[in-house]
């Protein structure tokens, strides 16, 4: 499985993740707290969340290397959606293990 994460600076970390899980909850099973959630978009994809009061960090884990840019678009643009006041420049994303 391929993964790679992204780390958000912002001050509204915590509600753009509940605001992406309480979206994503309609069509997956997602769970969620305060500081972390998990979507399940299927058997071979998943996005761990885990938020504070300086962020948000997004791992975004695919079964197939090249389903990942596309996932990782889907993810960004539904997040960029939800923080549409602000600007979250753009966002990094970097391999994992």
């Amino acid at each position: 499985m391929a993964a790679s994460t992204a780390r958000i600076a912002t001050p509204n970390g915590r509600r753009y993740m509940t605001q992406l899980c309480k979206h994503w909850a309609h069509k997956f099973e997602v769970v969620y707290d305060e500081t972390q959630g998990l979507v399940p978009f299927g058997p071979d994809s998943r996005c761990r969340m885990a938020a504070d009061d300086a962020g948000l960090t997004l791992t975004l884990e695919v079964e197939e290397s090249g389903q990942m840019e596309r996932m990782q678009g889907v993810v960004i643009d539904h997040l960029k959606r939800f923080a549409f006041r602000e600007d979250l420049g753009e966002v990094a994303w970097t391999g994992v293990g």
